[in-house]
Parts: structure tokens; C-alpha cells; sequence
């Protein structure tokens, strides 16, 4: 029942996007239709589409089942990725939003002429976006799968496929708008179907946190370690290494979230300032609650299902909210209540995915057309249209190479995968957004060596590292080549990042600080970044001194 309720949910969801996707095909008209969406997306509706585009389905499922088999620890993720967004958001969300027009590259390129510079944008953030493309599709094929309770490699191909060919609609038939409103659509399931879960486990224990950590405890078969740190990261047995090693994961998903670029494209998609930090306000109220969640639904599910329950049906615990609501909705309103929840349950994880993978999808095709295509080889001069047409063929060509390799990959580990992307993110573009933004003496050959050098540092480091090699649960267990401690390469390759950009810039004396006085006005003011932009461009021709600033 469960699982044919859970289908025709699919189906429902699935009809109802595809059908805004049709609507928003007939409203993209030019290329700021299709990579913003117009800018007309009220702070309400952006704030929404944020969450949505954030809160993947390792955040949904992932993250409670790391709670659920290991307690305190799985804490980690919940306040890592909370803080994490709130750096982005304060941080670099309002200042990248009136710098750039459509991508990353529009930010780090602003100050710099070089074509070069923007190649290097548009390389890191194809790469980064694509790794994490490749995960939510692996991700895809096994959850989907195990949650309708399909088996074998032929299912979980289907569903990559299935997955591939929407989400390739989505990004090519409507660009940004259709995505935004996929995303809208998801982040509204998502937060009804984790709060009403969540208030049912509350009210199962009378709405007693201490009465729920304690038969959580009581059933993990930990004890009292379960609500203590230790139990998965910085283990006595794994000593220094073992503590460098939770610092390094804590960094990468504190600092990667900052440079992600399907996340950074959507502050384009508002008017003005005004409305950026109010889908700053609401994107921050949302993912803050939902994390709050996962914590109840992870203690939730140690407590109703048990942790060694969970850990048969998925070592990786992923199936634990799905246990949960099926559990829950048994003893509440019994098997079809079971059947109800579960579905639900599979329903919402299949939207995750799918709004995930369209902004990842549109983050990559959109590099690919205005970055490399359109700036680095067409100089600029090319007509929207063009551009625009491009870009759609990007997304058809970026979505089958995903699709292949997802089917290629499925037997690849998807926590390597995504600690690669939030590593790749956070030392080679967060390291050339921050200079761009607050540094004047920044310049084209800083932002390759930033770049390039965290991009290859921490691919490097990964491959040599026990994630890959070496372990039980590494990529390939029966070789040993890693000399790389660490799991995770963050604590070295972030901060490598930085140094390359700062080396770089210090070699070469080559800098404009008529352009950074410029940038600096625009990211604080919003002059320029929409409305007026004709207005700014030309100041730009006839510079006037206020205040020692020319405009």
C-alpha cells in the first residue's frame, strides 16, 4: 500500500511541476529569464526557494540517520550546516547578489579582464557542481530505490535515469524559473511532512526531551556514551589524526556552503537589496527549524526504532526517517497510517532530490553558456537569444553525462562525493569571492592561483586519502596507496587556497583600484547591479569624485 501510495504521489508531483515548467517555458524570454528568472521573485518566495535548494536529501535523510546511529556526534552535521549557512548569509549573500549578474565568475571576473580569470571561475564551479550533481544521482538511484522497496543495480538506474530526464526538463524547458518554483514547491513538503513527524515523536514522549534522549540512549545500545561525543568522530582510537580530522569535516561544511555555486545563484533572483536580505530572514527561520527537526527525528528514530534496527536496513542509516514514520504511523493510526506516512515520507525525499540536481543543473549549464561560452570564447559578443539557446544545450548535455556517469558510479561512495564538493568549494571559490569582495590589492593572477590551487589541492589530497584507499569502507578497499591521513582534506586545502591566492596576487603587481572603489560601491549600495545598471555604466564612462569614490 505504502509503496503504490507512494507512486501516485510521484506521479502528482512530478505532473504539477512539469506542468509551471510549460508556464515558465512561455516566460523566458532573454537570458535574465533564464538565469535569474526575470529578478522577480519576492524575499518571501526566494527565502523559500533557498531552503529549498539547500536542504538536500542528505540533509532530510542523511543527517538524521547519523543522529540515530551515533547520537551526539550526527549533532555535528545539524549545527555544521546551520552555521555554515549563516556565514554565507551574512557574510557574502547581499554583497555577491549586487556585484554579479548571473554566476560566480561575474563576481571574481568584475575587477579583472583577463579571460582567463573567468575560465578558472567557470572550470571550479562546473567541477564542484557536477561532483555534487554526481552525488544527489547516486543518491538518487539508492534511496528512491530502497525507500519503494525496489533492489538490484537495473532499479537504481532507472530512477537515475527518471531523475536525469526531469531534472533536464526543468533547467532546459524553464531555465530558473521553473527550478524556483520546483523548489518553492519542495521546501513547502518538506517542512509540513519533517514538522508533522516531528510532532508526533514529541507527543509519543509527552513532549519530554529528556524522556526521549533517554530511551534513545536506552535503545541504541550505547548507553549513556550515545548523548556524548566520541562515539563516530575524534574516537580514542584514532587519536590526533582522529581530532585533526573532525576539525578539517567541520571546516569544509562550515566555509564549502559559502562557495557553492547553485546556492550563490540565488540571490540574483530578487530586485533589489531589500529583498535579498528578506529571503535572507526567511531562508534563515526555515533552515534553522528544519535542522531543529532533524535533531527530534534522529533521537526519534533511535528511540522508536532502535539503532541496531536501523543499521540492518541501511549501514549508513539513511532509511531511518522513513523507519520512523512508517513505525510511528503504525502505533498512532495503525497499518494504514503506516502506509500514509511512508509514502509521504518517499514522496518528499524524491522531491529533495529533484530540486537539488535542477539548481545544480542550472548552476552548470549557466557557466558553461555565459561563462565559458559566451564570455571567455565569444568575447562578450554574442546576442541573449544565442546565449540562451546555448545554454539549453548545455543542460541536455550536462544532464546525459550526469545520468552516464550516475549509472557508472553507483557503486561509489556518496559521502566521498559530497565531502569532495564542500572541500573543492571552500578552497578554490570561497577563497576568490572573499578576496574579490574585501581585498583592493586582489588581482587576475591571485584569482587563478586561488582557484586552481585549492581546486587541485583538494582533489589531490582526496585521492590520497583513506576515503579512497586503504579502509574497509573506502572507494577501493582492497589497494592502499593513501598518505593522506585525513578524510577530509579541509584543514590543509582550504587554507592552501587562500595562500595561493594571496601569493599570486603579491607576485604580480597588476591591480586597479579605480575598479575595486567601484565593485566596493556596488556590492554595498546595489547601484548598478539591476535597475541601474544603464544609469552605472555610464558613470563608468564619466567618472564624478564623491566622497574620494569615483562613480
Amino acid at each position: 500500500m505504502s509503496q503504490a501510495l507512494a507512486i501516485i504521489l510521484f506521479i502528482l508531483f512530478v505532473a504539477v511541476t512539469l506542468l509551471i515548467t510549460v508556464w515558465a517555458s512561455r516566460q523566458t524570454k532573454d537570458a535574465g529569464d533564464f538565469y535569474a528568472g526575470g529578478r522577480s521573485f519576492s524575499g518571501m518566495q526566494n527565502g523559500l526557494a533557498i531552503s529549498g535548494d539547500y536542504l538536500s536529501g542528505a540533509s532530510f535523510l542523511g543527517i538524521a540517520g547519523v543522529i540515530a546511529l551515533y547520537g551526539y556526534d550526527g549533532f555535528l552535521y545539524s549545527i555544521g550546516f546551520l552555521v555554515a549557512w549563516l556565514l554565507a548569509l551574512l557574510l557574502v549573500a547581499e554583497l555577491f547578489r549586487n556585484s554579479g549578474k548571473y554566476t560566480m565568475a561575474d563576481v571574481v571576473a568584475f575587477r579583472m579582464s583577463a579571460r582567463s580569470v573567468r575560465i578558472a571561475a567557470g572550470v571550479s564551479t562546473i567541477t564542484v557542481s557536477i561532483v555534487y550533481l554526481l552525488a544527489q544521482m547516486v543518491g538518487a538511484g539508492a534511496l528512491v530505490s530502497m525507500l519503494l522497496g525496489l533492489d538490484g543495480p537495473v532499479a537504481n538506474a532507472a530512477i537515475i535515469v527518471l531523475v536525469g530526464m526531469l531534472m533536464i526538463i526543468y533547467v532546459a524547458g524553464g531555465g530558473m524559473k521553473s527550478t524556483t518554483w520546483v523548489q518553492i514547491i519542495k521546501a513547502v513538503l518538506l517542512m509540513v511532512s519533517a514538522t508533522i513527524v516531528t510532532v508526533l515523536v514529541a507527543a509519543k514522549f509527552g513532549f519530554n526531551i529528556s524522556e526521549l534522549l533517554r530511551q534513545a540512549a536506552d535503545q541504541s545500545g550505547q548507553g549513556e556514551a550515545f548523548l556524548e561525543p566520541g562515539l563516530r568522530y575524534a574516537t580514542e582510537a584514532e587519536g590526533l589524526a582522529g581530532k585533526l580530522d573532525l576539525i578539517s569535516l567541520g571546516l569544509a561544511l562550515v566555509l564549502g556552503t559559502a562557495g557553492l555555486p547553485h546556492v550563490l545563484m540565488r540571490f540574483y533572483t530578487v530586485p533589489t537589496a531589500k529583498e535579498t536580505r528578506k529571503s535572507v530572514l526567511v531562508s534563515i527561520g526555515l533552515i534553522g527549524t528544519f535542522y531543529l527537526c532533524t535533531l527530534i527525528l534522529g533521537f526519534g528514530a533511535a528511540a522508536v526504532v532502535g539503532s541496531e534496527e536501523i543499521a540492518k536496513a541501511n549501514p549508513g542509516g539513511n532509511t531511518a526517517v522513513a523507519q520512523l514514520a512508517e513505525r510511528l504511523g503504525e502505533m498512532l493510526f495503525g497499518e494504514i497510517g503506516a502506509a500514509v506516512l511512508l509514502a509521504v515520507v518517499s514522496s518528499v525525499a524524491f522531491a529533495t532530490i529533484l530540486a537539488v540536481v535542477a539548481g545544480l543543473t542550472l548552476a552548470s549549464s549557466s557557466s558553461v553558456a555565459h561563462d565559458l561560452y559566451a564570455h571567455a570564447g565569444k568575447r562578450g559578443r554574442i546576442n541573449e537569444a544565442d546565449e540562451v539557446r546555448f545554454a539549453r544545450i548545455a543542460a541536455f548535455v550536462i544532464g546525459g553525462v550526469s545520468i552516464v556517469l550516475g549509472i557508472f558510479a553507483q557503486r561509489l561512495n556518496v559521502a566521498f562525493l559530497v565531502s569532495l564538493a564542500f572541500a573543492m568549494a571552500a578552497s578554490a571559490n570561497l577563497p576568490a569571492i572573499l578576496y574579490s569582495l574585501f581585498w583592493e590589492r586582489f588581482n587576475a593572477a591571485g584569482a587563478i592561483a586561488a582557484i586552481y590551487g585549492g581546486l587541485g589541492s583538494s582533489v589531490l589530497l582526496v585521492f590520497f586519502s583513506p576515503v579512497v584507499s586503504g579502509s574497509p569502507g573506502s572507494l577501493f578497499p582492497d589497494v592502499d596507496f593513501h598518505w593522506f591521513p585525513l578524510s577530509n582534506p579541509g584543514l590543509i586545502s582550504i587554507p592552501f587556497g587562500f595562500f595561493c591566492g594571496w601569493l599570486g596576487t603579491i607576485l604580480n603587481r597588476e591591480y586597479d583600484p579605480r575598479k575595486f572603489a567601484e565593485m566596493e560601491v556596488r556590492s554595498l549600495t546595489g547601484v548598478g547591479a539591476v535597475r541601474g545598471e544603464q544609469w552605472f555604466e555610464a558613470r563608468r564612462t564619466r567618472p564624478v569624485r564623491r566622497a574620494g569614490l569615483p562613480y
